[in-house]
């Protein structure tokens, strides 16, 4: 891949992402985990205990090759993305859980993702001395992911008005940085494009479906509302892939590892919205014929 995409690009459309998220996070946010504690604690068992597992269970089934399924195992290992809140919003979700959620899991995953990159170099990579992680450069992408958000939220403190208004042109920017990182993944493996879609564009949408579905069935299955479970599907189903693509790219140094979270990026936005109005619609069944079954008992 072009060096300026890595050393600069990828960079600076993290950090600005990064910054987006600073922008709507103030210490409240991390605060309403004392207020909300199960559906927090049973949204982050999915995302780091549940997911990992379903990631591997899919490399596994589709047998694929070393370098894919450590990617794969990157892309699990990373929190939810900025635009989970957004979805979250157009679909009556519980969005001040889903910023709670990303705030954590972010942090979270300074710890986490290492941890289960290491564990997939070793477990996938039988020589894993080639591609290994680089401590250092670890350390420049998890400055580049923290430094954002605290600006960010500094931002907020000082001028809350300027931070709703740039709100939206920050979201907008974030997408379209987005775009180019994923299209610029792509663009540096052109030749093999077309059997890496063959080869993982279906595991990335059944990871992307499991992910959505966990994410939902599970709170639900747990007592959380309708609203906090709906949160919880996309705040799991939709990763950060940019940090994703960092880690692969940045860190490792490995282009083919970043190839599923750069699918994924593709693929996540329209399975979301079609998992959006199905849950929506689902909901709005339910109220219905509750309803119905109300009515008839007042008759």
């Amino acid at each position: 891949m072009d060096s300026a995409l890595i050393s600069v690009g990828l960079p600076i459309a993290l950090a600005v992402i990064m910054f987006g998220l600073g922008l709507s996070l103030t210490p409240a946010d991390f605060r309403r985990v004392g207020q909300s504690p199960k559906a927090v604690a049973i949204a982050l068992a999915c995302q780091l205990l549940l997911l990992p597992l379903v990631a591997f269970g899919l490399v596994k089934l589709f047998d694929l090759s070393p370098l894919l399924a450590v990617g794969f195992m990157i892309l699990a290992a990373s929190p939810g993305g900025t635009t989970a809140n957004l979805y979250s919003h157009l679909f009556r979700g519980d969005v001040a859980l889903n910023i709670t959620l990303t705030a954590i899991n972010s942090v979270i995953a300074i710890i986490t993702l290492p941890v289960l990159t290491n564990f997939a170099i070793s477990h996938f990579i039988d020589d894993s001395s080639r591609v290994g992680l680089q401590y250092d450069k670890l350390l420049q992408v998890f400055a580049i992911v923290v430094v954002p958000v605290v600006i960010g939220m500094l931002v907020r403190r000082r001028s809350p008005r300027f931070a709703d208004r740039m709100d939206r042109p920050v979201r907008i920017a974030s997408a379209v940085l987005l775009l180019l990182v994923v299209l610029g993944a792509m663009l540096s493996e052109r030749d093999n494009i077309a059997d890496y879609f063959a080869e993982v564009g279906l595991i990335a949408a059944l990871f992307c479906v499991l992910s959505l579905g966990v994410g939902y069935v599970v709170p639900r299955a747990l007592g959380l509302s309708e609203d906090q479970a709906v949160a919880s599907g996309f705040e799991i189903g939709i990763h950060n892939s940019t940090l994703a693509i960092a880690m692969a790219l940045t860190v490792i140094g490995n282009t083919q590892m970043s190839i599923p979270a750069a699918v994924y990026g593709v693929l996540m936005f329209p399975i979301a919205a079609v998992f959006g109005v199905v849950v929506r619609n689902r909901a709005v069944a339910g109220a219905t014929d509750e309803k119905r079954s109300l009515d008839q008992r007042s008759r």
